[in-house]
């Protein structure tokens, strides 16, 4: 595989693509990338398609893809799980917004760890419950969880569910096992519920570890994890993705809730998702390399922006950028008007920052310094902070 190709995605309808078509601003936002799935997955997916017929498929049918996701969970985390805890669901936001409806009743308190994921931060008051915000913070050059928050979040007798992105969406942390340990015991002492959105778990690009949320001792029965091969193996399109449920009964109120609402997973989706975790596995490790060198080199760069720094992320492709100190109003539209299109900061909570998303060849992270660095290219007037 040659990271370095920039495929033509202008025929594609992607959405990544669509936003800023017609424009010259290079897409940098939305959380696909810009590679080539693997030959493995292509194939099958050929094979499959050249069967012909696409009729009704339950996922509890497909035992292959369902050996697949057990034995990558223990390839990947060294985490035995049981084929019953899996329940395929066709996406991780509609997972977490029926596991509230599952577990949660009029009147409860969601806590949400701020910045974050979008749909997340969106959740509770879809469902029509009360949002607490915690913050994160740097520690020692890393963000992290402001555990005294979490505490006293917890503690608030309305709080029942505690939604989680790791890694940390847009921030990148991955959790530690100490770290994990404080949520498991500060939730486990307040009776809140877990649900952990770790969807880019397969995208960890320093030498530190993944501990899935329901593989933990204190939140086995007390938890939700939630995983897809579609961010690392850039299947997202084929909505499929798949919630772990080690507690039968939580898993039960799971399905009640999908019932009449939540749609079977896709027939390819199931087809790739077998092979991206049966046949995969070089690709895989030569996408972390390239990304890495990604993240190292945009960091640099960034970095030597007047007014813009970053801290490297552990994991993802993605790259939260602090611009607080531009001195603009609207940190987007600086980009905008240079011709890069980031995800806007406010959307996850802040918006002194934006989102680069850096799974791309790296001719179009040279183009993305190169427009940061210049001029606005139109001129739109940048309304500058008092």
């Amino acid at each position: 595989m040659d990271f370095n190709e920039k495929p033509d995605r202008t025929r594609s309808k992607a959405y990544k693509w669509e936003r800023y078509k017609g424009t010259d601003i290079l897409p940098m936002w939305i959380a696909d990338t810009e590679f080539r799935c693997a030959e493995p997955i292509l194939t099958a997916l050929h094979q499959r398609i050249d069967e012909g017929i696409f009729g009704y498929t339950l996922p509890e049918h497909d035992i292959e893809a369902i050996a697949a996701v057990v034995a990558w969970c223990k390839r990947q985390y060294n985490w035995q799980i049981d084929p019953s805890w899996l329940v395929w669901t066709p996406g991780i936001v509609p997972a977490f917004n029926l596991f509230i409806k599952a577990v949660c009743q009029t009147g409860d308190k969601i806590i949400v760890p701020t910045p974050n994921y979008p749909p997340m931060l969106a959740a509770p008051a879809l469902n029509n419950m009360e949002r607490i915000c915690i913050d994160t913070v740097l520690v020692d050059g890393r963000w992290t969880l402001d555990f005294a928050a979490l505490e006293q979040a917890a503690a608030d007798p309305k709080a029942r569910l505690l939604m989680l992105c790791n890694p940390m969406n847009p921030l990148g942390s991955v959790l530690r096992q100490d770290e994990l340990d404080s949520i498991a015991q500060i939730c486990s002492k307040h009776g809140v519920l877990v649900c952990s959105d770790e969807i880019h778990c397969d995208l960890i690009l320093d030498a530190v570890p993944h501990f899935p949320a329901s593989a933990h001792p204190l939140l086995a029965d007390t938890s939700v994890t939630l995983m897809a091969a579609s961010k690392t193996f850039n299947i997202a399109g084929l909505g499929t993705a798949f919630a772990i449920i080690p507690n039968p009964i939580l898993r039960a109120a799971f399905n009640q809730a999908a019932q009449g609402v939540l749609p079977w997973v896709t027939i390819t989706g199931l087809t790739a998702t077998q092979a991206a975790f049966s046949h995969c596995d070089l690709w895989h490790q030569q996408q972390l390399a390239y990304l890495k060198q990604n993240r190292d080199f945009l960091v640099d760069e960034i970095n030597q922006i007047a007014g813009l720094q970053v801290i490297a992320p552990a994991a993802t492709f993605l790259l939260w950028v602090d611009a607080s100190q531009l001195g603009v109003t609207d940190p987007q539209a600086w980009c905008e008007a240079r011709g890069v299109g980031p995800s806007a900061g406010s959307a996850f909570g802040n918006k002194d920052f934006f989102r680069l998303n850096y799974g791309c060849a790296r001719a179009y992270l040279e183009e993305a310094v190169s427009r940061l660095r210049g001029n606005p290219r139109d001129n739109k007037q940048l309304i500058t902070s008092n």
